[in-house]
């Protein structure tokens, strides 16, 4: 027994060394193929996490009308993925603004490889994104809007202003030619989402019954809130596409900075009102998450408690002030959460970016941060960055939604909107 045991040991130890010699390479591509479908697997749990969240936070007779609107959204967005965003997005570049044709239906991208992961699976990857960032706009349009019109509207905004977003940014666009940084789409995602909110939901005016409204069931906001979190590791990890240094610190930053976050939200709420809360604490969650994402690559893990720790002031401000001083009625403050927080992100970037952290920064960035390199060009990037992708979903929001006024009312009638979009649009209600 003991003659075999050692005939055992030196045979694994053989396999291994032939592994090791004839297929290290192989081996290392399919720990990164690995890690990214594991990703993708958490990332895919966002959409319905944001449903989740989003729905214990409205009218009880909205809750089934606000989940659909994320759940159809994911089928809807990804058809129009595969079939022509993506080649939008990462096709050959055409005059620094968008991607050419050549990838339509996925085609040529079978066999092909982006960094050590195989494109088909950075295409999936990417898609995800493309999905959660048309789900967070429906949180500024819920209770309200009609539910083919919020699907034309997602269907030309992704097309129109995601698609052409992501190739500034990541697929070879002005943007990215001029070094600006964004790790896992804090300008792409959250501001050109947060500012779709904000004009569709000024052009759709308040709804009839917005005060005195409160989250009809925070346990589901809570368990949705958890989901997205955990999702958001995926998001932001994953986008390191390869198992390293970068992804083990997007990992540890992004959950710093909802430490941060959480605690300052918290703090926030005390002072101002007295009393600590769940939604509170909820929120700062987001607020956190929402900061540190175009930065996650980048910083340290000290830097992302202070960029959570200041997001949830900011965002704070915006949803309890801002929006009453300019009279708008988001109605899940997917503006005051995604778009603010992501401005602030994207700022954060320009500030703490280190190459100590990444080294891509001193390979393709404008420059390290200003608090680590002394030089204003990366923070003035960081700013056109924001601008530019503010600017693009304000004017193709609304251009977008004034077409489409022309053909077929906005928002739902008064009767449908007061008695609730469950039982009026769906012809369901979740509670008896």
């Amino acid at each position: 027994m003991q003659f075999k045991g050692v005939v055992m040991k030196k045979l694994v130890l053989f396999l291994f060394l032939v592994v090791f010699a004839f297929g290290a390479e192989n081996v290392a591509v399919s720990v990164d193929i690995l890690f990214l479908i594991a990703c993708s697997g958490l990332a895919l749990l966002m959409t319905p996490a944001l449903g989740m969240f989003y729905a214990g936070m409205v009218n009880r007779n909205n809750v089934l009308s606000t989940t659909i609107n994320t759940l159809v959204l994911y089928a809807l967005v990804a058809l129009q993925w595969i079939i022509l965003g993506y080649t939008l997005a990462f096709g050959d570049d055409i005059g620094l603004v968008v991607g050419n044709l050549n990838h339509i239906f996925l085609v040529g991208i079978e066999g092909q490889s982006v960094g050590g992961v195989s494109e088909n699976l950075f295409m999936f990857f990417q898609m995800l994104f493309a999905v959660i960032g048309a789900a967070i706009i429906t949180g500024s349009l819920t209770e309200r809007m009609r539910f083919g019109v919020l699907l034309i509207f997602i269907l030309c905004w992704s097309t129109l202003v995601y698609d052409v977003l992501v190739h500034w940014v990541w697929g070879g666009g002005w943007l990215m030619k001029i070094g600006s940084l964004d790790f896992a789409g804090g300008g792409v995602v959250h501001i050109a989402a947060g500012v779709a909110g904000l004009v569709g939901c000024m052009m759709l005016g308040k709804r009839k019954y917005a005060k005195g409204i409160m989250p009809h069931n925070l346990p589901l906001s809570f368990i949705g809130a958890i989901f997205l979190w955990m999702g958001w590791l995926g998001f932001n990890t994953g986008s390191a596409l390869s198992v390293n240094s970068v992804a083990v610190n997007a990992f540890l930053v992004t959950n710093f900075a909802v430490v941060g976050a959480m605690l300052s939200w918290m703090l926030v709420e005390w002072v101002k009102y007295g009393k600590p809360t769940l939604l509170g604490s909820l929120t700062g969650i987001v607020a956190g998450l929402v900061a540190i994402t175009p930065s996650a690559g980048f910083v340290t893990p000290f830097v992302a408690v202070f960029i959570g720790f200041v997001a949830s002031p900011i965002c704070f401000f915006a949803i309890s002030y801002l929006k009453a001083k300019m009279g708008y009625d988001d109605t899940l403050d997917a503006f005051g959460l995604h778009g603010i927080g992501g401005i602030w992100g994207g700022i954060a970037t320009g500030l703490f970016a280190t190459s100590s952290v990444n080294g891509i920064i001193a390979k393709e960035a404008a420059s390290e941060g200003l608090f680590y390199s002394g030089d204003w060009s990366l923070l003035g990037v960081q700013i056109v960055a924001i601008v530019a992708c503010f600017v693009l979903s304000l004017v193709g929001s609304f251009v977008i939604l004034k077409v489409i006024s022309h053909f077929s009312p906005l928002r739902v009638e008064e009767s449908q909107e007061i008695n609730g979009l469950d039982q009026s649009l769906h012809g369901e209600i979740a509670y008896r």
